[in-house]
Protein backbone atom coordinates (compact mmCIF):
# COMPACT_ATOMS: atom_id res chain seq x y z
CA UNK A 1 0.00 0.00 0.00
CA UNK A 2 1.23 3.43 -0.75
CA UNK A 3 0.69 6.31 1.48
CA UNK A 4 0.51 10.12 0.71
CA UNK A 5 3.64 11.84 1.99
CA UNK A 6 1.22 14.11 4.05
CA UNK A 7 -0.71 10.90 5.69
CA UNK A 8 2.90 9.63 6.35
CA UNK A 9 3.40 13.11 8.50
CA UNK A 10 0.16 13.14 10.25
CA UNK A 11 0.66 9.34 11.16
CA UNK A 12 3.94 10.38 12.75
CA UNK A 13 2.73 12.84 14.64
CA UNK A 14 -0.29 11.29 15.88
CA UNK A 15 1.84 8.63 17.08
CA UNK A 16 3.89 11.01 19.25
CA UNK A 17 1.06 11.91 20.65
CA UNK A 18 -0.22 8.50 21.80
CA UNK A 19 3.25 7.95 23.38
CA UNK A 20 3.20 11.30 25.15
CA UNK A 21 -0.21 10.58 26.38
CA UNK A 22 0.63 7.04 27.59
CA UNK A 23 4.12 8.63 29.43
CA UNK A 24 1.85 10.93 31.54
CA UNK A 25 -0.76 8.46 32.48
CA UNK A 26 1.50 5.80 33.50
CA UNK A 27 2.40 6.26 36.67
CA UNK A 28 4.77 2.89 37.13
CA UNK A 29 7.27 4.43 34.81
CA UNK A 30 11.00 5.32 35.13
CA UNK A 31 13.71 6.18 33.36
CA UNK A 32 16.89 4.75 34.48
CA UNK A 33 20.60 6.20 35.07
CA UNK A 34 22.92 3.47 33.26
CA UNK A 35 26.52 3.03 33.91
CA UNK A 36 29.16 2.67 31.17
CA UNK A 37 28.11 -0.99 31.00
CA UNK A 38 24.66 0.28 30.08
CA UNK A 39 23.27 -1.76 33.48
CA UNK A 40 20.33 0.19 34.86
CA UNK A 41 21.07 0.80 38.62
CA UNK A 42 18.66 3.35 40.00
CA UNK A 43 15.24 4.15 38.50
CA UNK A 44 14.70 8.37 38.74
CA UNK A 45 10.77 7.40 40.02
CA UNK A 46 9.86 9.90 37.13
CA UNK A 47 7.97 8.57 34.19
CA UNK A 48 9.88 8.05 31.32
CA UNK A 49 9.81 11.36 28.77
CA UNK A 50 7.97 10.28 25.28
CA UNK A 51 10.50 9.93 22.41
CA UNK A 52 10.27 13.39 20.18
CA UNK A 53 8.80 11.92 16.93
CA UNK A 54 10.45 14.39 13.88
CA UNK A 55 8.52 15.04 10.64
CA UNK A 56 10.41 14.14 7.14
CA UNK A 57 12.40 16.92 5.81
CA UNK A 58 9.47 19.19 3.24
CA UNK A 59 10.06 20.27 -0.17
CA UNK A 60 8.16 23.50 -0.77
CA UNK A 61 4.99 24.42 0.69
CA UNK A 62 3.92 21.55 3.13
CA UNK A 63 1.13 20.23 5.35
CA UNK A 64 1.79 20.38 9.25
CA UNK A 65 -0.41 18.43 11.96
CA UNK A 66 -1.32 20.14 14.65
CA UNK A 67 -3.67 20.96 17.81
CA UNK A 68 -6.64 21.92 15.32
CA UNK A 69 -5.90 20.10 12.63
CA UNK A 70 -3.22 19.98 9.38
CA UNK A 71 -2.08 23.44 8.55
CA UNK A 72 -1.00 24.11 5.11
CA UNK A 73 1.99 26.16 5.56
CA UNK A 74 4.67 28.20 2.79
CA UNK A 75 8.39 26.40 2.31
CA UNK A 76 9.83 29.45 3.44
CA UNK A 77 8.23 31.32 6.00
CA UNK A 78 9.87 35.27 5.78
CA UNK A 79 7.50 37.02 8.53
CA UNK A 80 6.71 34.58 11.64
CA UNK A 81 4.85 36.42 14.36
CA UNK A 82 4.86 33.77 17.56
CA UNK A 83 2.30 34.41 20.75
CA UNK A 84 4.30 32.93 23.41
CA UNK A 85 7.76 32.56 24.96
CA UNK A 86 8.12 29.19 24.04
CA UNK A 87 8.19 29.26 20.54
CA UNK A 88 10.31 33.01 20.60
CA UNK A 89 12.66 30.62 22.25
CA UNK A 90 12.14 28.43 18.93
CA UNK A 91 12.50 30.34 16.37
CA UNK A 92 15.57 32.30 17.80
CA UNK A 93 16.95 28.40 18.30
CA UNK A 94 16.30 27.97 14.86
CA UNK A 95 17.62 31.03 13.52
CA UNK A 96 14.66 32.69 12.59
CA UNK A 97 13.95 36.62 13.98
CA UNK A 98 10.18 36.79 14.13
CA UNK A 99 8.84 40.23 12.41
CA UNK A 100 6.35 40.00 16.02
CA UNK A 101 6.00 38.36 19.21
CA UNK A 102 3.96 39.15 22.09
CA UNK A 103 5.76 40.11 25.62
CA UNK A 104 6.08 38.53 28.91
CA UNK A 105 4.93 40.33 31.88
CA UNK A 106 8.35 41.48 32.92
CA UNK A 107 9.72 44.16 32.67
CA UNK A 108 12.50 43.48 30.30
CA UNK A 109 9.56 42.74 27.98
CA UNK A 110 10.93 39.68 25.28
CA UNK A 111 12.53 37.51 28.22
CA UNK A 112 16.21 38.54 29.53
CA UNK A 113 18.28 35.76 28.66
CA UNK A 114 17.54 36.02 25.22
CA UNK A 115 20.23 38.63 23.54
CA UNK A 116 19.83 41.97 22.49
CA UNK A 117 20.67 41.64 19.19
CA UNK A 118 18.30 38.70 18.72
CA UNK A 119 15.31 40.33 19.68
CA UNK A 120 16.19 44.25 18.66
CA UNK A 121 13.57 45.14 16.40
CA UNK A 122 10.97 42.55 16.72
CA UNK A 123 7.42 44.35 16.91
CA UNK A 124 5.62 43.98 19.92
CA UNK A 125 2.24 42.60 19.65
CA UNK A 126 0.91 42.63 22.78
CA UNK A 127 0.65 40.94 26.25
CA UNK A 128 0.83 36.71 26.18
CA UNK A 129 -2.93 35.28 26.32
CA UNK A 130 -4.12 38.50 24.93
CA UNK A 131 -2.17 39.37 21.69
CA UNK A 132 -3.32 42.77 19.49
CA UNK A 133 -4.95 41.14 16.28
CA UNK A 134 -4.82 44.18 14.55
CA UNK A 135 -0.99 44.08 15.80
CA UNK A 136 -0.85 41.01 14.45
CA UNK A 137 -2.27 41.43 10.95
CA UNK A 138 -0.56 44.75 9.91
CA UNK A 139 2.49 42.99 9.87
CA UNK A 140 1.02 40.64 6.99
CA UNK A 141 2.92 37.35 8.18
CA UNK A 142 2.78 34.20 6.13
CA UNK A 143 3.14 32.12 9.65
CA UNK A 144 1.55 32.09 13.14
CA UNK A 145 3.11 30.16 15.85
CA UNK A 146 1.40 29.87 19.70
CA UNK A 147 -0.84 27.21 21.62
CA UNK A 148 -4.16 25.92 22.13
CA UNK A 149 -3.98 26.49 25.72
CA UNK A 150 -2.87 30.15 24.95
CA UNK A 151 -4.68 30.92 21.99
CA UNK A 152 -7.30 28.31 21.26
CA UNK A 153 -9.96 30.65 21.37
CA UNK A 154 -9.02 33.03 18.83
CA UNK A 155 -8.29 30.42 16.30
CA UNK A 156 -10.39 31.24 13.79
CA UNK A 157 -9.39 34.51 14.10
CA UNK A 158 -6.06 34.17 13.67
CA UNK A 159 -6.14 31.43 10.63
CA UNK A 160 -7.50 34.44 8.80
CA UNK A 161 -4.33 36.53 9.20
CA UNK A 162 -1.58 33.67 8.37
CA UNK A 163 -1.63 30.13 8.51
CA UNK A 164 -1.62 29.10 12.39
CA UNK A 165 0.17 26.35 13.67
CA UNK A 166 -0.52 25.33 17.31
CA UNK A 167 0.92 22.79 19.72
CA UNK A 168 -1.59 21.43 21.90
CA UNK A 169 -0.05 22.85 24.73
CA UNK A 170 3.38 24.05 26.43
CA UNK A 171 5.69 22.96 29.32
CA UNK A 172 6.44 19.15 29.61
CA UNK A 173 5.60 18.68 25.58
CA UNK A 174 8.35 21.33 24.78
CA UNK A 175 10.78 19.13 22.73
CA UNK A 176 7.78 17.86 21.03
CA UNK A 177 6.25 21.55 20.51
CA UNK A 178 10.07 22.32 19.19
CA UNK A 179 9.89 19.55 16.54
CA UNK A 180 6.66 21.07 15.40
CA UNK A 181 8.28 24.31 15.15
CA UNK A 182 10.72 23.29 13.10
CA UNK A 183 8.55 21.67 10.61
CA UNK A 184 6.39 24.63 10.01
CA UNK A 185 9.88 26.96 9.75
CA UNK A 186 10.99 24.15 7.41
CA UNK A 187 13.97 23.61 9.71
CA UNK A 188 14.23 20.12 10.50
CA UNK A 189 17.83 19.83 10.18
CA UNK A 190 18.61 22.66 12.17
CA UNK A 191 15.95 21.40 14.61
CA UNK A 192 17.68 18.06 15.08
CA UNK A 193 20.91 19.58 15.07
CA UNK A 194 19.69 21.62 18.20
CA UNK A 195 18.21 18.78 20.09
CA UNK A 196 21.40 16.75 19.52
CA UNK A 197 23.59 19.38 20.91
CA UNK A 198 21.27 19.63 23.78
CA UNK A 199 21.34 16.17 24.37
CA UNK A 200 25.30 16.05 24.51
CA UNK A 201 25.04 19.24 27.18
CA UNK A 202 23.31 17.11 29.06
CA UNK A 203 25.28 14.04 29.36
CA UNK A 204 28.36 16.60 29.72
CA UNK A 205 26.51 17.91 33.26
CA UNK A 206 26.03 14.38 34.38
CA UNK A 207 29.82 13.28 34.03
CA UNK A 208 30.90 16.76 35.69
CA UNK A 209 28.47 15.68 39.02
CA UNK A 210 30.78 12.35 38.85
CA UNK A 211 28.55 10.48 36.16
CA UNK A 212 25.04 8.91 36.24
CA UNK A 213 25.41 6.61 39.22
CA UNK A 214 26.51 9.98 41.42
CA UNK A 215 23.81 11.97 39.74
CA UNK A 216 20.90 9.45 40.53
CA UNK A 217 22.17 9.92 44.11
CA UNK A 218 21.36 13.46 44.70
CA UNK A 219 18.17 15.32 45.00
CA UNK A 220 17.70 18.94 43.37
CA UNK A 221 14.36 20.77 43.93
CA UNK A 222 12.93 23.52 42.25
CA UNK A 223 11.05 26.37 43.73
CA UNK A 224 9.20 29.18 43.03
CA UNK A 225 7.62 31.71 45.22
CA UNK A 226 4.77 33.37 43.31
CA UNK A 227 2.89 36.66 43.93
CA UNK A 228 -0.72 36.21 44.73
CA UNK A 229 -0.29 32.37 45.24
CA UNK A 230 1.64 29.63 47.48
CA UNK A 231 5.35 28.21 46.71
CA UNK A 232 5.41 25.86 43.65
CA UNK A 233 7.48 23.19 44.15
CA UNK A 234 8.22 21.45 40.25
CA UNK A 235 7.51 17.97 39.33
CA UNK A 236 8.80 15.61 37.10
CA UNK A 237 6.54 16.80 34.01
CA UNK A 238 7.20 20.49 34.02
CA UNK A 239 9.67 22.25 32.20
CA UNK A 240 12.94 22.16 34.27
CA UNK A 241 11.84 18.97 35.83
CA UNK A 242 12.65 17.66 32.42
CA UNK A 243 16.16 19.19 32.71
CA UNK A 244 16.60 17.77 35.99
CA UNK A 245 15.75 14.28 34.78
CA UNK A 246 17.81 14.73 31.78
CA UNK A 247 21.05 15.18 33.56
CA UNK A 248 20.13 12.62 35.75
CA UNK A 249 19.44 13.74 39.65
CA UNK A 250 16.60 12.18 41.83
CA UNK A 251 13.47 13.56 42.46
CA UNK A 252 11.58 14.49 45.83
CA UNK A 253 8.38 12.75 47.25
CA UNK A 254 7.08 16.11 46.54
CA UNK A 255 7.92 16.24 43.49
CA UNK A 256 7.42 12.52 42.24
CA UNK A 257 3.49 12.93 43.48
CA UNK A 258 3.09 16.54 42.31
CA UNK A 259 -0.51 17.46 40.78
CA UNK A 260 -0.37 15.61 37.40
CA UNK A 261 2.91 16.15 37.54
CA UNK A 262 3.52 19.65 37.00
CA UNK A 263 3.86 21.39 40.42
CA UNK A 264 3.02 20.66 44.83
CA UNK A 265 2.16 24.36 45.82
CA UNK A 266 2.84 24.77 49.78
CA UNK A 267 2.43 27.35 52.37
CA UNK A 268 4.81 28.87 54.41
CA UNK A 269 4.59 26.49 56.67
CA UNK A 270 5.29 23.48 54.42
CA UNK A 271 8.15 24.74 53.00
CA UNK A 272 10.79 21.59 54.48
CA UNK A 273 8.43 20.13 51.90
CA UNK A 274 10.87 21.51 49.18
CA UNK A 275 14.08 20.90 51.17
CA UNK A 276 16.33 18.39 48.93
CA UNK A 277 20.29 17.87 48.56
CA UNK A 278 20.12 21.10 46.34
CA UNK A 279 17.22 23.73 45.99
CA UNK A 280 16.90 26.20 43.35
CA UNK A 281 14.70 28.94 43.94
CA UNK A 282 13.46 31.87 41.98
CA UNK A 283 10.60 34.23 42.22
CA UNK A 284 7.41 35.31 40.20
CA UNK A 285 6.81 39.25 41.46
CA UNK A 286 8.65 41.18 44.07
CA UNK A 287 10.43 38.95 47.31
CA UNK A 288 8.37 40.87 49.15
CA UNK A 289 4.86 40.45 47.92
CA UNK A 290 5.65 37.06 46.50
CA UNK A 291 6.87 35.93 50.41
CA UNK A 292 10.34 34.85 49.30
CA UNK A 293 11.48 37.57 51.08
CA UNK A 294 9.53 36.09 54.62
CA UNK A 295 10.14 32.25 53.95
CA UNK A 296 14.01 32.38 52.95
CA UNK A 297 14.65 34.71 56.43
CA UNK A 298 12.01 32.35 58.50
CA UNK A 299 13.34 29.40 61.07
CA UNK A 300 12.05 26.49 58.79
CA UNK A 301 13.94 27.60 55.53
CA UNK A 302 17.28 28.38 57.52
CA UNK A 303 16.63 24.74 59.17
CA UNK A 304 16.50 22.58 55.97
CA UNK A 305 19.26 20.66 54.88
CA UNK A 306 20.17 22.46 51.58
CA UNK A 307 20.10 25.79 53.25
CA UNK A 308 22.50 24.60 55.94
CA UNK A 309 24.97 22.85 53.42
CA UNK A 310 25.43 25.82 51.71
CA UNK A 311 23.21 24.36 48.26
CA UNK A 312 20.40 26.95 47.87
CA UNK A 313 20.86 28.75 44.78
CA UNK A 314 18.37 31.96 43.46
CA UNK A 315 17.85 31.85 39.42
CA UNK A 316 16.54 33.74 37.39
CA UNK A 317 12.93 33.32 36.60
CA UNK A 318 12.86 34.56 33.61
CA UNK A 319 15.45 32.20 32.60
CA UNK A 320 14.39 28.76 34.64
CA UNK A 321 10.99 28.87 34.24
CA UNK A 322 9.96 31.42 31.71
CA UNK A 323 11.62 30.97 29.07
CA UNK A 324 11.00 27.07 27.92
CA UNK A 325 12.86 26.16 24.70
CA UNK A 326 16.91 24.45 23.61
CA UNK A 327 18.16 28.54 24.21
CA UNK A 328 16.94 28.44 27.74
CA UNK A 329 17.88 24.90 28.38
CA UNK A 330 21.75 25.03 27.52
CA UNK A 331 21.98 28.12 29.43
CA UNK A 332 20.05 26.31 32.55
CA UNK A 333 22.58 23.74 32.06
CA UNK A 334 25.67 25.71 32.60
CA UNK A 335 24.22 27.23 35.61
CA UNK A 336 23.13 23.77 36.70
CA UNK A 337 26.82 22.35 36.91
CA UNK A 338 28.81 25.19 38.42
CA UNK A 339 26.23 25.12 41.09
CA UNK A 340 26.40 21.59 41.20
CA UNK A 341 29.67 21.38 41.15
CA UNK A 342 30.24 23.95 44.07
Amino acid sequence: MVFSSRALRTATVLAAAAVTLTACGATGATTGSKDSAGGSFKATDCPAQPKTAWAKPADGAHTVPTAMGDVKVPADPKRVVVLDTAELDSVLTLGVKPVGATHADVASGFLAYLPKEKVAGIKDVGTIGSPDLEAVAALKPDLILTSKVRDGQRYEQLKKIAPTVMTETTGYPWKQNFATHADALGKIPEGKKAAAAYEKHAAQVTDALGGAEAAAKRTTNVVRFVEGADTRVYGCQSYIGTLLDDIGTAPTDVVKNAKDGLMTEVGPEQITRADADAVFYSAYGSPEKSKESQVTGGALWKNMKAVKSGHTFRVSDQLWLQGIGYTAADKILDELQKDLTK
